[in-house]
């Protein structure tokens, strides 16, 4: 299976986030791809390569304009500003405030592009996500030539960035990318599993209204986990994406027994849609031992995971994305990876 990562992914590396009520250092931090790769490398995964340029094209024909010009200018915008440390929103368009329009000033730029404050912008945040992008689409290349797989070691994730908001450590869509790579590589439908322990609210916003991406994601129950607001089991889709999305909120503590459940009717589901490839968001803070979830997975149900991704035997994109259990991180991604290839 052919690995996409880049050393890019350094440049972002945000001072902290506040968590409760305090500044500490971010869970999402540059050694968990370090970790991932040392536990790749002990395992024989010895295809790595460092993606081409990112494909601007394809990212604009997904998101917004405005938002695309903040995220690569909002950082200097910033301290041009006079502010001192990394780009964090402080206020947001309220449930009655008017939402449509973005404000001229920065601060308040940031605040209407954000979901959340956990998420900061430093220097190198626009780099570093144009890097994991370029991850994203080159591994669906890769698979859309005919290799039976590619995982994409993604940083920063993706799964919660919209089309015009960034939030949960995401900026770009990885995901929602290399399906639309597969799209445009011949693939008529393709199906997204997101296993990450979060809702992957943002795939599912771009995806919504359209039937040629099935999306279903296993996540917290939105009443007790980030990102709250979305996935919840009546979201279907709507229009032409009636029916094209599924939802499995489950409650804290759950194991792999329930889980296993949601996910094989997901993957039962994507087989009926007619998907010819697959995407995975490949979060693995489903883990017993994730600061930030609470899911009580252990480290060999993440091989029984690949293990029935792989016997639907598609071509298959995996696309890191959380997972803050940092010593265990390794082991868990690449359970998966050894579990779909030993199929």
């Amino acid at each position: 299976m052919r690995v996409y990562a880049s050393e890019t992914h350094r440049a972002h590396f945000p001072k902290g986030e506040l968590s409760g009520g305090v500044f500490v250092r971010p869970f999402e931090c540059p050694e968990r791809v370090d970790i991932i790769r040392a536990r790749l490398d002990e395992r024989g995964f010895g295809d790595v390569r460092e993606p081409e340029e990112a494909d601007l094209e394809s990212i604009r024909s997904t998101t917004d304009a405005g938002y695309l010009a903040f995220l690569e200018h909002g950082h200097e915008q910033w301290r041009a500003a006079g502010n001192e440390g990394d780009l964090i929103a402080t206020n947001w368009p309220a449930r009655r405030m008017q939402q449509s329009r973005p404000p001229r000033d920065i601060d308040g730029r940031a605040g209407y592009y954000a979901l959340a404050s956990e998420t900061a912008i430093c220097e190198g945040t626009w780099v570093a996500t144009l890097a994991s992008a370029a991850c994203a689409q080159d591994a669906a290349k890769h698979v859309a030539n005919g290799a039976g797989a590619s995982f994409a070691l993604c940083r920063p994730p993706g799964h919660h960035a919209t089309s015009d908001m960034y939030g949960g450590y995401c900026f770009l869509n990885n995901a929602g990318l290399a399906a639309e790579t597969l799209r445009a590589g011949g693939a008529s439908r393709v199906a997204i599993i997101d296993v990450d322990f979060h809702h992957g609210n943002g795939t599912q916003d771009m995806f919504y209204s359209r039937g040629d991406v099935f999306f279903a994601s296993l996540h917290g129950a939105p009443e007790d986990a980030f990102p709250y607001f979305s996935g919840y089991s009546d979201e279907t889709g709507i229009g032409t994406g009636e029916g094209a999305t599924a939802n499995y909120p489950m409650p804290s503590g759950t194991t792999w027994e329930r889980w296993s459940d949601a996910l094989d009717d997901a993957l039962t589901r994507a087989l009926m849609t007619g998907a010819d490839a697959l995407v995975i968001s490949l979060g693995v803070d489903a883990y017993k031992e994730d600061p930030i979830s609470f899911f009580k997975l252990e480290s060999e149900d993440f091989t029984r995971i690949g293990e029935r991704i792989g016997k639907l035997r598609k071509p298959t994109v995996f696309c890191m994305e959380g997972g803050y259990a940092v010593d265990a991180i390794g082991v868990n991604t690449v359970n998966v990876l050894e579990g779909f290839s030993a199929v």
